[in-house]
């Protein structure tokens, strides 16, 4: 999965945290608190606050204690609920910590840890979210539509429709 970043419904404003199937097209939108979305969309943008966040202080003790974060993984969604796996390695060991998926991207974003998602889950929670093309071909049907007579189809001399370059 590649995050896409942080962004914010409306009108409720509240945060989703937005991530792509890698090299595919489906989104998955996952619902956060406010400050574990300012936690990743700092570490996303590069930003280091003076001070250690949360999130900045678990990735220290992590790496402290000579652990490494191996990847994370969203792996299903339970009663309107995400869930996800945030997995670590000592030497030999490896470790599964359950996690709220926010939490786990929050780390991820700081130690560069691979993300991931079930395909199980994409397809019960994955959504297809238009490209900008697509929303400008389809605001150019509607000016067109806006502009037409229906009597222009009949006569068969209407010019200006969608996809023509006038």
């Amino acid at each position: 999965m590649d995050l896409v970043g942080i962004r914010i419904e409306l009108p409720t404003n509240t945060p989703i945290l937005l991530l792509r199937e890698h090299g595919g097209e489906r989104y998955l939108p996952i619902w956060i608190n406010t400050p574990e979305a300012t936690a990743i969309a700092l570490a996303h943008d590069g930003i280091k606050p003076e001070r250690p966040l949360t999130h900045d202080l678990l990735t220290t003790l992590i790496e402290e204690l000579g652990a490494t974060v191996d990847e994370v993984v969203v792996t299903e969604l339970r009663g309107g609920t995400f869930y996800a796996d945030l997995r670590l390695s000592v030497g030999d060991d490896v470790h599964t910590i359950s996690s709220r998926p926010s939490d786990a991207v929050a780390i991820a974003v700081r130690t560069d840890a691979p993300l991931f998602a079930s395909r199980e889950l994409l397809d019960e929670a994955g959504v297809h979210i238009r490209d900008q093309e697509d929303e400008d071909e389809i605001e150019r049907f509607r000016e067109f539509l806006d502009r037409v007579d229906p009597g222009d189809f009949e006569s068969g001399d209407f010019e200006h429709g969608p996809g023509t370059d006038s």
